[in-house]
């Protein structure tokens, strides 16, 4: 959990930094992996005497040799130092070759030079005390459970009264960067230290400068050592950078930056995008890249196009089992290989289907792939999508069958089936109780018409079961998904688009007296004219005709609920969101400040996977323009919602279902809040996880902050909220509804929505998308119809043949299987994906105070009890929204998962 982002420049303000994110490899007890990687042999060490030590840099070894002068005979400490360094699981040859150069190197101690820093003052310096600078040495086995492991040693002798080393100093002399997992210091008396670093260490060729690692001891500012006070400032200053130039790989600088990266007016005029981010389009910051702008219009930042990689600080990028399974093998050839592929496959009959026969091929056959497109498909790794290999030179690419119709393949056609993935989907964010009636827009009527719904007390009673509208009102049986105002402004712009046909939605919902939730009316609304409003109502009819109606109705719903879901609940409020945080806690919070430590685990590869989105994903022309009804208005519409619905204090859980309705306040309930509809599991153990990451997140800031003075005295803390609020997200800094940060109450609150927001919240609508959305009937992404009307030609063709009309209004087959890839690697859990509560190897050392750890532990046993609870709820068939024939249990908020795709586990941070 300590980055080496602990980790920097020395001894000076250095303008370009690099610094490290952390291996994973397998997950292991927090107390007896300390003991397994402070028991590890070493074979070989060196004695900084030996005089065939290299030529290092001169100054901070001319420090430590004073100090040891100084030190009178039998008045000094002999000191070990071990370093593990990380070498790469699969090499070529010519790496191999390297790295065996590289052994020899350090072994003759010409490779990698230490320096120790002490917590104590040298009056002399006025700095931390320093020990003299020695190279590693010594060819050291490798461990036969982790064969990538390399172990390297040094031995120093400092003073008697040297103090508690705080910090290590590393040169790389070698021609290339090395990964350091951690640094342990023996010989002290109330040692061995433990340095965790998960770093790329900078070669000397890139940056002059050493790094500094700091020990697994947090401080407050306040608390911070003398010997350390330089540093840590020293360090934080160069993470800030200047805000110039263009940014180099090896770099590690945080900075903001607009969202003008996502079109390319060079390219071709068609995918120029507006900027995000300002008064006219409110946006949050995204990392900066310093590219410099394009030539057709300067407010635009140059873009980076694949296979090249987008800037971001060189710790966040994937580590090489993540790219392994994604960058090189999948996610990359997603992006760069398979679209094409597909294209080139499909592009002279890129067709509807014509049955829907012909979209269960793709699950049993698979899509054929011409054969003069073999040697780009060879190249796809994609989890759990690619199929078998046949004769012929022909290759085929099989799908999984989606957990939504394995069980029953025709559950998508069913009312209480739509209506059930209203909560226990992957998008159960948008319902909310019905408190309003008659239902009215607040937008502008002399621009969008009356603002009153066309969905009348009539039409709703004729579906109560002979409940009035006031009764089903009083007692919480009514729900809405209401998408009319945040797509009505947009619905003219995307019906210009070629093959994009959309409504303005709201969709009315009954809660049975029997436990069941059922769509009792869908209003479909294009923008009124100044002679008629456009406005119509579909209901479910018993007649063929009517029936069919109503199909596409919840067709054009469900495509509005999936654009809705992935750029406004899924990218913007995790994904985007996130991401000021993750800027605003690397450049104000010290890696030794505690809150840093806590939340260190929920940031991983966040940058990497947001900066991979705007290359590939949501940028000018990319797959969810392609493929997703808002089309060139997507990352608009994202801003919209932004505008008009974002904030931060309602991204607690708790908070969020007040405010929709589906819980209110109830001090005797844990989080102290009472569902609506009991059986809504998303909600009901989505409260037990946050309930699980606030009491954590208690036992952590009560620890280290004894009164809420010392939260309001605390500097970095204070200028770390200060910036998430007015750099991360500036166009909402005005706003009132921000928490003030003075007390712990408060701060447990904003850090637990934080973790929450990275954790359980993105998993619940992520990890379902291809269980949900591939199977395209069941969550179509767009429509490319409007529903015909008795007065249209349209209109009997759908009589003649009513499948082959709902199958065309759907996605092709072409953006069928382009969202289908996209989301099965959505969904695909990494083999080194790190789980909410757990501690891996490379981690065990992320703190040297055991209650903290006791606290750890208690988190991740409460965490095991949920597991629990979440089965036995899945098993009881009252709760008909999670257990019944043919229903998938809910299981995206179960804390653990293999890799692949598996419908659960929630990872520490938003990592795909």
């Amino acid at each position: 959990m300590l980055s080496a982002k602990s980790t920097a420049f020395f001894p000076a303000i250095a303008p370009q930094l690099h610094a490290g994110r952390s291996s994973r490899t397998r997950l292991v007890n927090l107390g007896s992996c300390r003991r397994s990687i402070a028991s590890r042999t070493v074979r070989a060490v060196i004695s900084s005497d030996d005089k065939s030590v290299g030529t290092l840099p001169s100054q901070p070894a001319a420090v430590g040799v004073a100090l040891r002068a100084a030190a009178p005979p039998g008045d000094s400490i002999d000191v070990r130092v071990v370093l593990t360094v990380r070498n790469r699981i699969k090499e070529k040859l010519v790496s191999k070759i390297g790295d065996q150069l590289e052994y020899f190197v350090n072994g003759i101690g010409q490779g990698i030079a230490v320096q120790l820093v002490s917590e104590e003052i040298d009056p002399d310096s006025e700095s931390g005390k320093r020990s003299a600078e020695v190279a590693v040495r010594g060819f050291l086995p490798r461990s036969s459970n982790h064969p990538s492991l390399v172990e390297y040693a040094a031995n120093f002798t400092v003073p008697s009264g040297f103090g508690r080393p705080g910090a290590i100093c590393i040169t790389n002399l070698h021609k290339k960067e090395f990964y350091l997992v951690e640094i342990v210091v023996h010989g002290f008396n109330d040692g061995p230290f433990f340095f965790p670093a998960n770093t790329w260490i900078h070669t000397r060729n890139d940056n002059p400068q050493s790094r500094i690692i700091f020990s697994n001891q947090a401080y407050l500012p306040s608390q911070t050592p003398d010997g350390l006070k330089d540093i840590r400032q020293d360090i934080l200053l160069g993470l800030r950078g200047n805000a110039k130039g263009e940014r180099k790989k090896f770099e590690m600088i945080y900075d903001y930056a607009l969202y003008n990266d996502l079109g390319n007016p060079d390219k071709d005029p068609d995918v120029a995008r507006p900027v995000l981010g300002g008064s006219k389009r409110p946006y949050p910051r995204r990392c900066r890249t310093g590219r410099p702008p394009t030539k057709s219009d300067l407010s635009a930042e140059s873009r980076v196009e694949k296979p090249h990689s987008v800037y971001v600080p060189r710790d966040e990028t994937f580590e090489e089992i993540k790219q392994n399974t994604f960058s090189a093998g999948a996610l990359k050839a997603l992006f760069h290989n398979l679209i094409p592929a597909l294209m080139a496959a499909l592009s002279s009959s890129d067709s509807q289907f014509e049955c829907f026969s012909d979209i269960d091929r793709l699950y049993k056959d698979g899509l054929l792939i011409k054969s003069e497109e073999q040697k780009l498909t060879r190249k796809l790794l994609l989890p759990t999508v690619l199929g078998n290999l046949l004769s012929m030179g022909e290759k085929l690419m099989k799908y999984d069958i989606p957990s939504i119709i394995s069980r029953d393949r025709f559950s998508w056609l069913r009312d209480n089936e739509f209506a059930r993935q209203t909560l226990a989907g992957v998008n159960p964010v948008d319902i909310q109780r019905l408190r309003e009636f008659p239902i009215r827009s607040k937008l502008d009527p002399e621009t969008y018409g009356s603002p009153e719904s066309a969905i009348t007390k009539e039409c709703l009673e004729h579906e109560l079961n002979g409940m009035s509208l006031q009764e089903a009102m009083d007692n919480d049986r009514l729900f809405i998904i209401d998408y009319h105002d945040i797509l009505l402004p947009y619905v003219k712009k995307i019906n210009s688009l070629k093959e994009r046909k959309m409504y303005a939605s709201r969709t009315v919902l009954f809660h049975t007296r029997s436990g069941i939730l059922r769509p009792i009316a869908i209003e479909l609304s294009l923008p009124s004219t100044p002679s008629a409003s456009r406005k119509r109502v579909y209901t479910h009819g018993h007649d063929a005709t009517t029936n069919w109606i109503w199909k596409l109705a919840k067709a054009h719903a469900c495509a509005n609920d999936a654009g809705v879901h992935q750029l406004v609940n899924h990218w913007l409020r995790t994904h985007a969101a996130m991401e000021p945080y993750i800027i605003a806690t690397h450049r104000q919070l010290s890696s030794m400040h505690p809150i840093f430590m806590l939340l260190h685990p929920h940031m991983r590869y966040t940058l990497e996977i947001n900066a991979l989105a705007r290359q590939s994903l949501i940028n000018g022309g990319g797959i969810i323009e392609n493929c997703f009804s808002p089309g060139k208005y997507s990352m608009e519409l994202s801003s919209a919602a932004y505008k008009s619905l974002w904030r931060f204090d309602m991204e607690a859980l708790p908070a969020d279902l007040i405010r929709r309705g589906m819980a209110i306040e109830d001090p005797s309930m844990p989080c102290g809040v009472k569902l609506v509809i009991e059986d809504y599991p998303y909600a009901a153990d989505g409260l037990l996880v946050w309930s699980a990451i606030e009491d954590w997140v208690k036992d952590y800031v009560t620890h280290y902050y004894s009164d809420d003075s010392s939260v309001t005295s605390d500097v970095e803390l204070q200028a770390w909220w200060d910036e998430i609020k007015n750099k991360g997200h500036p166009d909402k800094r005005n706003e009132p509804w921000w928490p003030n940060l003075n007390t712990k109450e408060d701060l447990i609150h904003i850090l637990t929505i934080m973790v929450w927001t990275a954790s359980g919240q993105h998993a619940a609508i992520n990890f379902g998308q291809y269980p949900f959305g591939g199977y395209m009937p069941n969550r179509p992404t767009l429509m490319k119809k409007l529903i015909p009307q008795e007065d249209e030609p349209e209109y009997e063709k759908f009589l003649l043949n009513p499948q082959y009309m709902f199958l065309s209004a759907l996605p092709s087959q072409l953006q069928a299987t382009q969202i289908m890839a996209v989301q099965d690697t959505l969904s695909t859990h990494s083999p080194d994906e790190e789980y909410l509560g757990q501690v891996i190897e490379s981690h065990a050392h992320w703190t040297n105070d055991r209650h903290i750890a006791s606290c750890f532990e208690k988190f991740s046993a409460t965490l095991e009890e949920i597991e629990e609870i979440i089965n036995r709820r899945n098993k009881n068939f009252y709760l008909k929204n999670r257990s019944g024939a043919g229903v998938p249990p809910y299981e995206l908020l179960l804390p653990l998962s293999g890799p692949g795709v598996t419908g659960r586990g929630i990872p520490n941070s938003i990592s795909i």
